[in-house]
């Protein structure tokens, strides 16, 4: 270790290093909240919002609950052990001597955090696929219904439905969080292995 102020640069290297870490964790768990977010759009839910204590922001309804489920799942599968490897060993790959500075002006992790921000966003959209297409295909349905009916008030009728719909469909899919969630977990430990190898090196 150094014993001049480039100290300083070392500790700073290694806090930018532990924030990219946390980032891309975080932002994997981002993508179910993201999700919930586009279905609370559609089912009308949009404008409610219930407060984050640990973000302190406003998050959706169907994204919270999302968010509970993942909670649940990642501690079940251990996923925090995991996490804990990932920090311990990842003194393997990106030593105190590293080239982390160097390797940012060569673009290579600008290039590895578009590419994760942008499969987290398209992981978002698949898990609200399913409650999105429903709820479109009822919306759909009432624009029939308000042409072939037009004495039916459609926007009387449609916010129930839309409601009752949107809840049937998350009822439905409740049992295919624990696969998609665990497909989730998966795509975020591998994101921090190629964070590593972006930054870093393989340990030899």
């Amino acid at each position: 270790m150094p014993s001049d102020l480039s100290y300083l640069l070392v500790v700073i290297r290694e806090i930018l290093i532990g924030l990219l870490m946390g980032y891309v964790a975080t932002l994997l768990f981002t993508v179910i909240q993201m999700a919930g977010s586009f279905i609370d759009i559609q089912i009308g839910f949009g404008i409610v919002n219930v407060l984050d204590p640990v973000t302190g922001s406003s998050v959706p309804v169907i994204g919270n609950l999302k968010y509970v489920f993942a909670t649940l799942i990642f501690f079940s599968m251990n996923g925090h052990h995991y996490l804990l490897d990932a920090v311990i060993r990842s003194y393997n790959w990106i030593p105190l001597s590293n080239e982390v500075f160097q390797r940012i002006y060569n673009g290579n992790l600008s290039e590895f955090l578009i590419t994760t921000f942008s499969q987290a966003f398209m992981l978002a959209f698949q898990m609200a696929a399913p409650l999105v297409v429903a709820l479109f295909v009822t919306d759909v349905a009432l624009g029939f219904l308000a042409r072939t009916a037009p004495q039916f008030n459609v926007f009387v009728i449609g916010i129930p439905l839309k409601i009752l719909v949107g809840l049937a469909m998350l009822l439905l899919l409740i049992p295919s969080f624990i696969y998609a969630f665990e497909h989730l977990f998966e795509v975020m430990f591998r994101a921090l292995h190629n964070l590593f190898a972006t930054i870093g090196e393989a340990p030899k």
